[in-house]
């Protein structure tokens, strides 16, 4: 391993104390790992336990614990903050490497400041099928990644879910880091900020992240104040530098698309606390009105074919 594939592997951990010890040894594994940083965001079972078990083993590793929960977006900048590496990569505290991701994505890095794979999404408890292969580059515009984020529909990449490589010498540069208020598409806002800024992002095929898909998992529970965060955020990216016409539209598709699930964020609360007026408000466009019509017809229909009940407050996640 080179100086200049030296990686920081951040880990933002809570309540993964089953999981937790198989991530960091992954991450230990790849020769470019110089770094491994986990932070307990005021875990209540044993992770920071196991956490400090695993830095006595390895010196690479360093522990920040959190006497409050702040949240994936706090965890994370305090890690980015205590590691020094040239290049940074997220591990999520219950997903793991296969041998070998950081160097075939150091491989292909060239000039890049983001290098992003795909997920190899995996099942709890399931062996990935999953051999290494020639991983071919392609650029990532500001325009393509916003139309990838818009929840319809999921490319083979689920572009607002990678864990890329990131250059630090452009995340220092441009000052950039996670919004801390925001706990629900952090990753998103963090990419969309530095595509606008200018950033070199490359997307490629499966080079060995598994994302472990979970049951009952805490990415569904969003609340309003969630999908609002992330609806606005949006706003800013838009002041950042004029956009051009593609990118102006890409990023109004896309708020459009998160204040659709919060307009039904909202008027599920609405029904539930009889709130007519409330109810009403969340007609608020004609892209919204459409779509919260579809919802209730597709209520509407669970019920009448016995498929249900589905309660609304079930369905206000999707």
């Amino acid at each position: 391993m080179s100086f200049g594939d030296a990686t920081a592997i951040i880990i933002a951990a809570y309540n993964a104390q089953a999981t937790l010890a198989h991530a960091v040894h992954s991450a230990l594994a790849e020769p470019e790992t110089a770094e491994v940083c986990i932070a307990d965001d005021a875990s209540t079972d044993r992770t920071l336990a196991i956490a400090q078990e695993l830095a006595l083993s390895d010196a690479r590793i360093k522990v920040i614990p959190f006497a409050s929960n702040g949240g994936p977006s706090v965890a994370r900048n305090a890690a980015l903050a205590a590691t020094r590496s040239p290049w940074i990569t997220i591990l999520d505290a219950d997903d793991y490497f296969l041998p070998g991701r950081l160097g075939a994505l150091h491989a292909i890095a060239s000039d890049a400041d983001f290098i992003g794979d795909a997920l190899i999404r995996t099942p709890t408890g399931a062996t990935p099928a999953w051999r290494p292969r020639s991983l071919v580059p392609n650029a990532l515009t500001l325009t393509d990644f916003l139309l990838g984020n818009l929840g319809d529909a999921k490319g083979a990449l689920d572009l607002g879910f990678l864990k890329p490589l990131m250059r630090r010498s452009f995340l220092d540069t441009h000052a950039i880091k996670y919004r801390p208020e925001m706990r629900l598409g952090e990753d998103y806002e963090v990419y969309a900020r530095a595509l606008a800024l200018g950033a070199r992002f490359v997307v490629c095929g499966e080079a060995g992240y598994v994302s472990v898909e979970r049951e009952g998992s805490l990415s569904k529970d969003h609340s309003e104040a969630d999908l609002q965060r992330l609806r606005d955020c949006d706003d800013a990216i838009a002041q950042l530098r004029p956009l051009s016409s593609a990118e102006s539209v890409a990023l109004k598709r896309h708020r459009s698309s998160v204040d659709r699930r919060l307009q039904w964020r909202r008027l599920i609360t609405a029904v539930k606390t009889r709130d007519p007026a409330t109810a009403l408000s969340t007609f608020r466009s004609p892209d919204a009105a459409v779509y919260l019509c579809g919802k209730l017809a597709e209520q509407a229909w669970l019920r009448s074919t016995g498929r249900g009940p589905r309660a609304l407050s079930t369905e206000a996640a999707r």
